[in-house]
């Protein structure tokens, strides 16, 4: 079977998507996300003239061979743009080959290893009474674990915190907007907000927090003492991971499970984390860990040191990063969850997809292959808009991680 044909479609219904669809000589395609918040354009150009020359003409059956190519063969390895481009070919190969055995992607993968794929949403107000509130919400939606966010006072642009409705999008201008952060408030406050959750909605629901980078790692090992009594599902990236040797220390002094992992592009990010058992959860994803080839081979490095899986599933990610990372996290053995942020309306047309929610689980469907398309005529009506994430400066000024 080979490749005859590949094109990058560039969408924004709502938010912007890079979308890489590859052709076959015998009538069979697949798709595959190559997203990257903020910096899309750049993937383009990657695809469009570094990559696609190479595909036309081979077997798109030698999935693994070609991404030895596409890695090894580029010489400049890994990195944000190299990886996405690599994972938008995979997972549009996997979809093929899937597709050509009329079989859904996870039983091409090695089949069920559960019936569903727990998934968490995301709760979160202007301050502690609002999150308490849209907990609820969330649960009333049949959610069995939420990421609860709020409003820190004294904090312009709390991390999380969205415009209203489902749907949190925190790239919403051109130009990088300019937010506030600061540490002693936010150490105070955090604690404050869980304390409120367990007291409003009880021990049944899962908990879970995101720190997004934002603390040193004794700060970081502090707050998890602090939210030890609310006994969080996990705390996560609580301080940035280049130094993966920074965790020891938070891992000293709290039992507050940890998850990072969302901003890694390979196995080389996470070995010293996952070796040394310095977290509970990886959280790669399909689109920016070389898809789902490289993906297995984290998970099963992880699986050794009995750490699971907890992918990153933000709406920055398409459908169709979703869609194949269910196929992957019902087959993969050593899962933990999934982040499941809703897409709007005007996405969820563009891209038509299997996967179903149903009382806390998603599930990928049986459609062959990864189980979602896209509407090529209806993604042309959404041009691209350029959309970039904010960043943060402390209160005197300097300039810290958003």
């Amino acid at each position: 079977m080979k490749i005859t044909r590949a094109t990058v479609i560039v969408t924004c219904p709502g938010r912007n998507f890079v979308t890489l669809k590859i052709e076959t000589d015998e009538g069979v395609y697949g798709i595959g996300d190559a997203t990257l918040n903020g910096r899309e354009k750049a993937v383009v150009a990657y695809l469009e003239d570094h990559v696609i020359p190479v595909l036309i003409g081979r077997d798109a059956h030698r999935i693994e061979d070609i991404w030895q190519y596409l890695y090894k063969g580029a010489y400049w390895r890994r990195g944000p743009v190299t990886m996405s481009a690599i994972a938008a070919v995979d997972t549009a190969l996997w979809d093929i080959k899937a597709k050509a055995a009329g079989l859904p992607l996870y039983q091409i993968l090695g089949g069920a290893s559960r019936e569903g794929v727990l998934v968490y949403g995301h709760a979160n107000g202007a301050d502690i009474g609002e999150t308490a509130d849209a907990v609820g919400r969330y649960r009333d939606m049949g959610y069995r674990a939420i990421r609860a966010q709020s409003g820190v006072p004294g904090v312009k642009g709390a991390y999380g915190v969205g415009k209203g409705g489902l749907y949190y999008e925190p790239a919403d201008s051109a130009l990088p907007e300019e937010t506030v952060w600061s540490t002693p408030h936010y150490l105070r406050h955090a604690p404050k907000l869980f304390e409120r959750l367990r007291a409003e909605h009880g021990e049944e629901i899962e908990l879970l927090h995101d720190v997004h980078h934002r603390l040193t790692p004794i700060e970081a090992a502090r707050l998890g003492k602090d939210l030890e009594p609310f006994r969080l599902f996990w705390m996560e990236d609580c301080t940035p991971a280049e130094n993966q040797e920074a965790f020891r220390l938070v891992r000293r002094h709290t039992t507050t499970p940890l998850a990072v992992g969302e901003i890694f592009n390979s196995v080389h990010d996470c070995r010293t984390l996952i070796q040394e058992q310095l977290i509970d959860f990886i959280r790669t994803t399909v689109v920016h860990a070389g898809g789902i080839t490289h993906l297995r081979q984290i998970a099963g490095l992880a699986a050794l040191y009995q750490v699971r899986t907890g992918s990153h599933g933000a709406t920055d990610l398409s459908p169709v990063c979703m869609g194949a990372a269910l196929h992957f996290d019902l087959w993969v053995p050593n899962f933990g969850i999934q982040e499941y942020m809703r897409h709007t309306e005007e996405t969820d047309a563009v891209f038509p997809h299997a996967y179903r929610f149903e009382n806390g689980y998603l599930h990928p469907g049986d459609t062959p292959g990864h189980g979602v398309d896209i509407d090529e005529a209806l993604a042309a009506k959404y041009p691209y808009n350029p959309k970039q994430l904010p960043v943060a400066r402390l209160t005197d000024g300097t300039l810290w991680n958003w």
